[in-house]
């Protein structure tokens, strides 16, 4: 799908669940997370202000509250044209998939750390 939206974009799949996936843009150093039927890009930074935003979203008192309207929450990502109405569980969907993709991005980082210390000790 991402293919579609630009084609000249080297994307490696950073993460995937059976409701969305995020993948890596070198091309453009930017994320792109496929979820609820679309797809949203997302620079390192505003991808990082996005997790925390769903990360803060209170499930409990949406369960909690018989109002109608605290069913679902609206989201407006940073800087994207993309707006999400979430029920409980898409958050609970979308929160499994951020952090899936955060844990991943920061393994990568930790093997490449090693990867560069192993790579100094052999060479002295």
């Amino acid at each position: 799908m991402i293919n579609t939206i630009c084609p000249l974009a080297s994307v490696e799949e950073v993460f995937k669940t059976g409701t969305g996936a995020i993948y890596q843009c070198s091309r453009k150093n930017c994320y792109w997370m496929e979820f609820a039927g679309s797809t949203t890009s997302f620079s390192v930074s505003d991808f990082l202000k996005f997790k925390k935003y769903i990360d803060q979203i209170n499930i409990e008192k949406m369960l909690i509250d018989t109002a109608r309207s605290s069913d679902f929450t609206l989201v407006m990502p940073y800087r994207t044209e993309r707006c999400f109405l979430l029920s409980v569980q898409d958050i609970l969907n979308l929160r499994e998939l951020l952090d899936g993709a955060k844990f991943m991005i920061e393994l990568n980082s930790v093997i490449k750390a090693c990867l560069r210390s192993s790579l100094v000790a052999v060479s002295v």
